[in-house]
């Protein structure tokens, strides 16, 4: 069925009946009925692909006698000449020859007859060529050879076989220097470290060593001994030589013996000065870096680690001076005379000690790998002291002691004197008694007494313990001062 809908929009229009195409009409046969042919030929097409008028019955081509076909007398072809292949269309393509013909190689051209040939008696004294060709000809000679001579002498004075000019490549390594590394420390802490050189007036040379700016008013801390020769003579002069090539005069404000600790001051504007660290947070194996002036070399710089903690160290007492004591820091930065008064830094640049000893197997004092600084916590109370009195005040127990020989039942300082009315009279302590710990600082010979008394202040009381006669006995001590 039909749907009205569509055949109301695709239907035929109304009073149309058959194809739209009124151009077409079909054919019928007598009796009317439409016959299914096909349309006949468009007059465009006709007209452009029909035979023109008077051609009708004439084929183009020659029709096959051999196929047998049969219908009419045979035609004349369109070509007469078969032997043209251009008028052939069944001859096959073929390469002639060339359109010009070549010229007779074989023609004998006429030769020119040959010249005479000149003698050199001719041609100087025959008058056959003339003079000023023969100078220029010489000119021109003397100039190749000129030429070739000095090539010669310039390959020979200037290459050989093994040598002459090299192409070499250079590339610009990448240098990585992050923070934190051993370049951008010693970039930072070197403009805080200086050098001393302590001179007596009429010497040729004097002494010399480092120095630590701790202050921004120009405070230098450094050893003792490396500005001991000044100390009472203002006619020694002490210089301080910064890493840039400056130098300045250096002013005594304190030194101590008994810490080998001491400090100066130089007259300059807005140093570079040391970032203070906390030498109480190492631990034996951090990394650690000394900053000085070794045997005379300016701002060196050695890296190791921290060998070990609260080492006790005696050490001095040249030239009728008294040792020194103290709890030091121990490292194998190489440490060389002339660091003496030098940073020991960490591995944020911090100062966590002041290079001061190392202990050596040869005659000349060289570097072994066992060097001793004194720690920041400690040289740092001691240069606030002696900037603010020019002296230090230590804490004293009263009496003499020696380091218990090996096999003595007990490890300790023996007590060989007590200085009467002093602060171990005071508590008990006897001659003969052996201290095995002061506070909380354990004792095993008579430099650790030393470090542990001088580890408090005086006046302070602390808990000493001793042993007398096999019993082990605790007194409290009141700390005197020397």
């Amino acid at each position: 069925m039909v749907d009205q809908q569509q055949a109301a929009v695709f239907g035929r229009p109304h009073g149309v009946e058959g194809a739209f195409d009124k151009l077409y009409t079909p054919v019928t046969n007598g009796n009317g009925a439409k016959l299914n042919l096909a349309p006949p030929t468009p007059e465009s097409l006709a007209e452009a692909f029909s035979r023109p008028p008077g051609a009708e019955g004439v084929r183009l081509q020659r029709p096959l006698e051999a196929s047998g076909e049969s219908g009419g007398a045979s035609e004349d072809p369109l070509w007469t000449d078969t032997s043209d292949p251009w008028r052939d269309p069944a001859a096959g393509a073929v390469l002639a020859g060339p359109a010009v013909a070549p010229e007779d190689d074989e023609t004998e051209k006429p030769k020119l007859p040959s010249g005479a040939q000149l003698s050199l008696p001719e041609v100087l004294f025959g008058r056959r060529v003339q003079p000023k060709a023969l100078a220029m000809l010489g000119v021109v000679a003397l100039l190749i050879g000129a030429v070739g001579g000095l090539v010669g002498w310039w390959v020979a004075d200037t290459g050989s076989a093994l040598t002459g000019s090299a192409t070499i490549s250079e590339a610009e390594a990448a240098k990585e220097r992050p923070p934190g590394s051993l370049a951008d420390i010693a970039r930072r802490v070197s403009p805080a470290v200086v050098s001393l050189e302590v001179v007596k007036p009429g010497a040729d040379s004097g002494e010399q060593g480092s120095g630590v700016v701790i202050d921004p008013q120009g405070y230098v801390l450094t050893n003792e001994h490396v500005v001991a020769s000044a100390v009472g003579d203002a006619a020694t002069k002490i210089t301080a030589v910064f890493n840039d090539g400056t130098r300045t005069e250096a002013k005594i404000v304190g030194a101590d013996q008994k810490t080998d600790l001491a400090v100066v001051k130089v007259n300059v504007t807005n140093p570079v000065v040391m970032q203070i660290g906390k030498s109480s947070d190492l631990q034996v194996g951090d990394a650690v870096i000394a900053v000085g002036s070794p045997l005379a070399l300016q701002n060196s710089i050695t890296s190791g680690i921290v060998s070990a903690l609260d080492r006790p160290v005696t050490a001095g007492g040249d030239n009728g001076a008294a040792p020194v004591t103290y709890s030091a820091i121990q490292t194998d930065a190489a440490i060389n005379h002339g660091n003496s008064g030098g940073a020991l830094v960490d591995s944020t640049g911090a100062l966590v000690g002041i290079n001061s000893a190392i202990r050596s197997s040869s005659s000349d004092g060289g570097s072994i790998g066992i060097g001793f600084a004194i720690p920041s916590d400690y040289a740092i109370k001691i240069a606030k002291a002696l900037i603010k009195d020019g002296k230090v005040k230590h804490a004293d127990i009263g009496i003499n002691s020696a380091s218990t020989v090996a096999g003595s039942s007990t490890m300790g300082a023996q007590v060989r004197n007590v200085a009467p009315g002093g602060p171990a009279a005071a508590a008990g302590i006897k001659e003969g008694d052996v201290i095995t710990k002061v506070g909380d600082h354990v004792v095993r010979d008579s430099a650790e007494l030393t470090v542990a008394v001088r580890s408090h202040d005086p006046g302070q009381v602390v808990p000493v313990q001793l042993a007398r006669d096999g019993a082990l006995l605790v007194v409290d001590v009141t700390l005197g001062s020397d």
